[in-house]
């Protein structure tokens, strides 16, 4: 005999199951929303990884690769990690680059008068030092390599380049903005020196208006004379232009010390959730240990860091049992280098190791909008089907291209699909690369929001897989 239900029961039945659906694949049950919902109230209740990052900037603080701050960082991580009662925690050996920055870092416009105008400069990564007691010489303005070149040899040899083209501030895509005038740093030292010249100063490649330099990492070419190479900040450079404006060629004065040592031993970090049912399949989530060393490197990449961690904890803490084999990674040498990000990939693919996915924080700590993912179109579209369980002030968008530069590497070795958190990148390019990189300029909410973010895609990844 068939059941009998009233016209209201069968109206709270479908009310039930519209509110509560049952999984379907995709990550639109219950049971998800639960979880998910656990997540976000873990992170920013607890605030692990503010207080982590606040650790890391104020204890430890800069992390150049190769300095006693990026050794200091590997113990500590590891202590963290093995502290939470992770299945597993270890150290990959790598071999890092090792400049140092020197204690002198100076520049000054020589008037004709003989009077000085001093200017806000900082050496860029990698700068090899001026001569003993610095270079003075006539200062050769352009917008970029492409002036430089028409210029020719008989106009910059002997000469300091002054590379001033700015940050585009109409692109609302701050890192397309960066991305247009970083060719200045990268390539312009080793391209100046091509047409002789003494050395190279550049415009800081940042969105803000202040006068804090912004390093950041150059390439010297092979078989080409290194010479030395410093940013300016902002008002500085424009100091420097409106002199020139207004009183034709001037002499600059520029004095750096930093110095290259033989490459060091270092580690990426590794801890691990083991997996119950799939064990051997490896969702990697991470971020880069080292950090320049003019602040304590809070944002970049900080931020990723603790990310990483706090989303393997925050599932930790809620009691979530992974199917798959959950790892965090703290890369080394990301900023000068990409040894760690490198190192780990060749690793994977000679142990041959399984990895569904890795996932990258190297964005700040900003709040988290979206992610872009490197994968096939089917994955893209799993991954974008999941967005309903995000509140749209967190993950409002999945796009496809993305990654990050320490878990390229296995992309592009191994074919493994990458995704890079990707946040509110307004005023990232104020303060990356440059002294503002600090604890202070850190919002807890939006740091914590960018946890659970991940943790929820982790959750995700772990249940439904690509």
């Amino acid at each position: 005999m068939k059941p009998q239900y009233s016209l209201a029961t069968l109206m709270l039945g479908l009310f039930l199951l519209a509110v509560f659906p049952a999984d379907d694949g995709k990550g639109s049950g219950a049971e998800d929303s639960r979880i998910i919902k656990a997540i976000f109230d873990e992170v920013l209740v607890s605030a692990e990884s503010y207080k982590l990052l606040d650790h890391l900037s104020n204890q430890i603080g800069p992390r150049l690769s190769g300095s006693e701050g990026a050794a200091r960082a590997v113990q500590w991580t590891k202590e963290v990690m093995l502290g939470y009662g992770f299945d597993r925690v270890f150290l990959q050996d790598v071999m890092v680059p090792h400049w140092v920055r020197g204690a002198v870092e100076t520049a000054h416009i020589v008037l004709p008068s003989g009077n000085r105008v001093d200017l806000k400069v900082t050496a860029i990564g990698g700068s090899v030092a001026t001569p003993e007691g610095g270079v003075t010489a006539e200062v050769v303005e352009v917008q970029g390599l492409e002036e430089l070149t028409a210029l020719g040899k008989q106009r910059v040899a002997g000469k300091i380049v002054f590379y001033n083209r700015a940050f585009d501030q109409r692109s609302v895509h701050t890192g397309r903005g960066y991305g247009g005038a970083n060719d200045q740093r990268v390539d312009g030292p080793s391209r100046a020196a091509e047409f002789g010249a003494a050395a190279v100063v550049i415009r800081s490649v940042t969105t803000a208006f202040d006068d804090a330099p912004h390093t950041g990492m150059l390439s010297y070419k092979p078989d080409i004379d290194r010479i030395p190479a410093a940013a300016f900040g902002v008002q500085s450079a424009d100091k420097l232009t409106e002199a020139l404006r207004a009183r034709g060629p001037l002499k600059l004065h520029l004095e750096l010390s930093g110095c290259w040592l033989p490459d060091a031993k270092s580690h990426n970090v590794i801890g691990e959730l083991r997996g119950s049912e799939h064990p051997d399949e490896i969702i990697v989530v991470g971020g880069h240990l080292d950090s320049w060393d003019l602040a304590q490197g809070a944002h970049d990449d900080g931020a990723g860091c603790v990310h990483a961690i706090g989303a393997l904890r925050a599932l930790q803490r809620i009691g979530y049992k992974p199917r798959r084999t959950l790892r965090a990674v703290m890369f080394m040498n990301e900023e000068n280098g990409l040894r760690g990000g490198r190192r780990y990939a060749a690793l994977a693919l000679e142990n041959q190791e399984k990895h569904l996915a890795a996932i990258e924080s190297d964005a700040g700590g900003f709040s988290p909008r979206g992610f872009g993912v490197t994968a096939s179109e089917a994955a893209i579209d799993k991954i974008r089907s999941w967005l309903p369980h995000f509140d749209p002030n967190t993950i409002s968008y999945i796009e496809a291209g993305g990654g990050g530069a320490d878990i390229n590497p296995l992309n592009k070795s191994q074919g493994i699909p990458v995704i890079g958190l990707i946040t509110d990148s307004q005023r990232y390019f104020d303060v990356h690369h440059s002294e503002h990189d600090h604890f202070g300029a850190v919002d807890r909410r939006e740091l914590e929001l960018g946890t659970g973010s991940l943790a929820a895609l982790i959750y995700l990844l772990d249940k439904y897989g690509l």
